[in-house]
């Protein structure tokens, strides 16, 4: 059969229009990104990324106030007059600073595969020290840990290692008889036996009362000018007051604090927004105790969301339906709540503060050619 010219032309024309085609369907490039599971198979040359996840990371710095009752406290109303003392030792705690420090880690939850034969042209991974995350969020809300002013411990001695006398022996003087024999009979030989008695506890604060009260004298002729010899600086009045509170503190007591950090982890969950979460119960008896304790206050945080992006409509992309896959050519993101984060003892507040919480937010997607900047 002979063709004619015409239809030779038209031959040749559809060759070449489905070689075309069929070249750019094999060379046109295809990006699929869909969540990581345990059914996913991971083909060589694939990125795996994961969202971010807000930890927060909770500081309670508490102070320890410690009474001890002076060893002279009995006799602090008879000896020197004070009637305002110590009477028990006592221990009470107080919370003197909260900070709260946020850090990003990798959820482990919203892992999700990035497969394409061909060149993934985008700069919205960022590589971070916690791991591969897509971070498209400024930090301006993650600030550095707020707290309160730290009290430091009080300089003076824990407890009493000096009772304040000059002596706690004294000798004492016995005669002592020790038979000896003589032919048929014994006589007794007198002799002298000198041994050391303990002062009571009577005499001991009679002694450190009179130290304190010559304290006392010798300042007071130091600052009228009646002493022999008036010093050049302020270093022996400073002793004699450092002395006078030592010996006053055996009558009236002392007071020292300690101070201690506790640390606590806690991660967001979403079920968490709006609700309060408690986090230990606090006593100013026993300090810190867990939530199954019967002691104490407890101490609860609560998140409350500033911005509601659980609005956001999401419109499914055709492509995603038809793909049997499941997975489509847009990044998966999250864009965090703005939280304010409260702790509360009871009804007082401890502590507020403005947070960002991307595990509130809502996973949605972009383009996955999307580029950060120039």
């Amino acid at each position: 059969m002979k063709f004619s010219i015409h239809q030779l032309l038209i031959l040749l024309l559809i060759f070449v229009i489905s070689s075309c085609i069929t070249k750019k369907a094999a060379v046109e490039p295809t990006t699929k990104i869909f969540p990581f599971g345990d059914t996913v198979h991971i083909r060589d040359g694939s990125i795996v990324y994961g969202l971010p996840m807000t930890v927060l990371n909770i500081e309670v710095e508490l102070e320890k106030r410690i009474e001890k009752q002076g060893p002279y406290a009995r006799f602090a109303n008879d000896l020197l007059g004070i009637k305002d003392i110590i009477t028990q030792d006592k221990e009470t705690w107080s919370v003197a600073s909260i900070g709260i420090k946020t850090t990003l880690e990798l959820d482990p939850s919203e892992l999700y595969v990035i497969e394409t034969n061909s060149i993934f042209q985008s700069n919205a991974l960022k590589l971070k020290k916690e791991g591969l995350i897509l971070d498209l969020n400024p930090e301006i809300y993650e600030n550095p840990r707020e707290a309160g002013n730290i009290r430091k411990p009080s300089d003076l001695r824990k407890g009493f290692f000096d009772l304040g006398s000059d002596e706690y022996f004294v000798n004492q003087s016995d005669t002592a008889f020790r038979l000896v024999k003589l032919d048929t009979s014994f006589i007794k030989i007198p002799y002298l036996v000198e041994k050391k008695k303990q002062l009571s506890i009577d005499q001991l604060a009679e002694k450190a009362a009179k130290s304190l009260l010559e304290l006392r004298d010798g300042r007071h002729l130091l600052l009228s000018g009646e002493a022999n010899v008036f010093p050049q600086d302020k270093s022996p009045l400073d002793e004699i007051n450092r002395l006078e509170r030592e010996y006053l503190a055996l009558f009236a007591g002392k007071t020292w604090t300690e101070s201690r950090t506790f640390s606590f982890s806690l991660i967001p969950q979403k079920s968490m927004s709006g609700n309060t979460v408690s986090l230990f119960r606090f006593s100013q008896e026993t300090g810190i105790s867990d939530n199954g304790s019967k002691t104490g206050i407890p101490v609860n945080i609560q998140f409350s969301p500033n911005v509601q992006t659980k609005e956001i409509t999401v419109i499914t992309h055709p492509k995603a339906v038809n793909d049997n896959s499941g997975g489509y050519d847009k990044l998966y993101y999250r864009m965090p709540q703005i939280v304010t984060v409260s702790l509360k003892r009871g009804e007082e507040t401890l502590f507020t503060s403005r947070k960002l919480i991307y595990q509130f937010g809502n996973v949605i997607q972009l383009p996955s050619n999307y580029i950060i900047g120039k």
